[in-house]
């Protein structure tokens, strides 16, 4: 545990334009016990020819290509060739602080019972200034995630999880994939110090997600882990009475895109089981 492998898996489609940035985040780490593996998920710009380019410089930089499958699988087919103990995803477009890899082998070697440890962040690019997110909770997981994708883990533990679900196409496949890995026990570490800078773009993944498909994201995930949404809320009549309350109360912001992330339950409830159980 003194120096472990630590494994950075860097999906890249169609944003050759910030790989070299989010990689020399990589080289530039004071921990130097790493493999950097980009996939390339069938993109059809310049990644192969950035990515072999540093795998020329350092050899510690891998390159693999894959047909195009979604984020959740180009992070699986990263991880899956993986020789590291520890795993952090990058997406191409982002970038991590020099000593976030240090700090976070030092908390694991403190606590070897933590599963995930991640930092504060930055945002860059068209908005500037801390990203102020809730504290880490099973409960405010429920409602919403507050972990961003570059967040350290054990290999075995996306073994254990059977990895990122391919499924998730629409989107939020961090926050799913956290609550299978923490929703049985959730042991957590955020360290003060910054260590992730999200890049904030023109248009982003969040706000591409229509409607209708945050709506099947929501009941897919409410159904999948509904143990999860029950133990942290209750039965589902106590949550139908609690949402319809925070609905009324918050009528004039149905809209927001916050606001149908914070209704996750009731949207659960609606699509899938509450429907079943009323009918009865």
């Amino acid at each position: 545990m003194n120096n472990p492998l630590v494994s950075i898996i860097v999906p890249c489609y169609n944003q050759a334009q910030y790989l070299g940035e989010a990689l020399q985040s990589v080289l530039d780490q004071t921990y130097t016990n790493w493999e950097c593996i980009v996939v390339n998920d069938g993109s059809p710009d310049e990644t192969e020819i950035i990515a072999k380019q540093w795998a020329e410089k350092d050899f510690r930089f891998k390159y693999v290509f894959k047909e195009n499958g979604g984020l959740s699988s180009a992070r699986n087919a990263g991880i899956a060739i993986a020789k590291g103990e520890f795993i952090l995803p990058l997406d191409a477009d982002d970038k991590i602080g020099n000593v976030y890899t240090s700090l976070a082998m030092k908390a694991f070697q403190e606590d070897p019972n933590l599963q995930l440890v991640y930092c504060k962040a930055e945002k860059f690019g068209r908005e500037i200034g801390s990203w102020i997110l809730p504290d880490f909770s099973l409960y405010e997981l429920a409602r919403q995630n507050m972990i961003f994708c570059s967040t350290f883990f054990r290999k075995h533990e996306w073994e254990r999880v059977g990895g990122y679900d391919i499924n998730m196409i629409y989107g939020w496949e961090d926050w799913e994939f956290w609550i299978s890995m923490l929703k049985n026990r959730g042991l957590v570490k955020c360290l003060d110090e910054v260590g992730f800078y999200y890049r904030v773009k023109k248009v982003s993944m969040i706000k591409m997600i229509e409607e209708k498909n945050q709506q099947k994201i929501l009941e897919y995930v409410g159904i999948k882990h509904a143990d999860f949404f029950i133990k942290q809320f209750g039965s589902f009549w106590f949550m139908d009475d609690q949402l319809n309350m925070l609905k009324r109360e918050n009528e004039a912001n149905l809209k927001s895109e916050k606001f149908v992330i914070d209704l996750f339950c009731e949207t659960f409830f609606s699509f899938s089981f509450f429907g079943i159980y009323k009918k009865k």
